[in-house]
């Protein structure tokens, strides 16, 4: 019973961390260790399981950790050259199958260590594995906590609904990928619409990129009126470059007009975590939800989310992973 004890804790934690603000990194690191906590504590009671169940767990662990990287890895190269195929070879494109021969370098190493038996290759090996488990953690606590808040209910509080925008196709269109967060923009204007009262403002959120030849948010705002929106409902924010600048200068209009008001961001599902926590930081009242996203282009985007987050704490990251690189150089010292 003493097993479950952090994973309790833990839980907790992460309880109390969403009631303060859905909005943090932390709670995604609590339920992670929650999980994990209580994997270790089914694990340390196997042996009061029935005949036959720690048999069948062990080798399902085995298994999963011998098959299931090979897998995993053949499948992030396969994605890897779908996405350079359809999208072109921009280094965001080539992340997935960056992952992929990367996973495959590590297991070929490992292989090569265990037949050589080479101390060095050996040290080497397991730093790289210390290093890869911190990250992997990460990775899934960032997955597995954007997933459930993209499937929280969505607020009815809101005075604003705030689209980001994602670049133009020709300098000019809009392309399918900001289609959707658009089509998903006048969902949620309806929704709230439809509660009663003040009537809600939809701000089209994007400034003009180097190669296109007007603002996204003017764009956009065509885009959802020549399809019916009402042209008195769009406020342009036509000065932003980055999503923290989409955040800054929406609040800028918001304060305004409706001092004091609270939104609903809409961006695609892969990235509404990370705007999430740009909108804490900025200091917007306000909950992101997500548009859908071709399949394909998920797993490339998710990774490329993922690092942007992992680098807005570089600090702290950076960090323990070198000192996890330090015990693999001091554990070479003493031999």
């Amino acid at each position: 019973m003493f097993a479950f004890v952090p994973a309790a804790v833990f839980l907790l934690l992460f309880g109390v961390g969403v009631l303060r603000d859905r909005r943090r990194f932390g709670n995604a690191v609590y339920l992670g260790l929650a999980v994990t906590s209580f994997g270790i504590g089914l694990l340390a009671g196997i042996d009061d399981a029935p005949p036959g169940v720690a048999e069948t767990v062990m080798i399902v662990l085995l298994l999963a950790l011998g098959i299931g990287p090979v897998v995993l890895a053949g499948l992030l190269c396969a994605n890897g050259v779908k996405m350079v195929r359809r999208e072109g070879r921009s280094p965001a494109n080539l992340l997935t199958l960056l992952a992929g021969l990367g996973m495959f370098a590590v297991m070929g190493l490992a292989i090569a260590a265990a037949l050589t038996r080479s101390p060095v290759l050996g040290v080497l090996v397991g730093t790289t594995l210390l290093v890869l488990a911190y990250v992997s953690f990460l990775f899934l606590c960032f997955v597995g906590y954007a997933y459930l808040y993209g499937r929280m209910r969505l607020r009815p509080d809101a005075d604003y609904v705030v689209v980001l925008g994602s670049g133009l196709i020709g300098g000019r269109s809009v392309p399918p990928l900001l289609a959707s967060r658009l089509e998903r923009g006048r969902e949620v204007y309806e929704t709230l619409a439809a509660r009663g009262g003040d009537t809600p403002v939809l701000i089209a959120s994007g400034g003009q990129g180097p190669d296109e030849e007007l603002p996204e948010s003017h764009a956009m705002a065509d885009y959802l009126v020549e399809r019916g929106f009402p042209a008195g409902a769009v406020v342009r924010e036509d000065r932003s470059r980055t999503t923290e600048e989409n955040m800054l200068f929406s609040k800028e209009l918001m304060e305004r007009d409706r001092p004091g008001s609270s939104c609903v961001i809409v961006t695609n599902n892969f990235h509404a975590f990370r705007a999430a926590l740009s909108a804490r930081r900025a200091g917007v009242d306000g909950q992101v939800v997500g548009s859908p996203t071709a399949a394909y282009f998920w797993p490339s985007a998710t990774l490329r989310e993922f690092v942007a987050v992992f680098l807005q704490y570089k600090v702290v990251n950076i960090g323990i992973c070198l000192t996890l690189v330090l015990f693999g150089i001091l554990a070479w010292a003493v031999r």
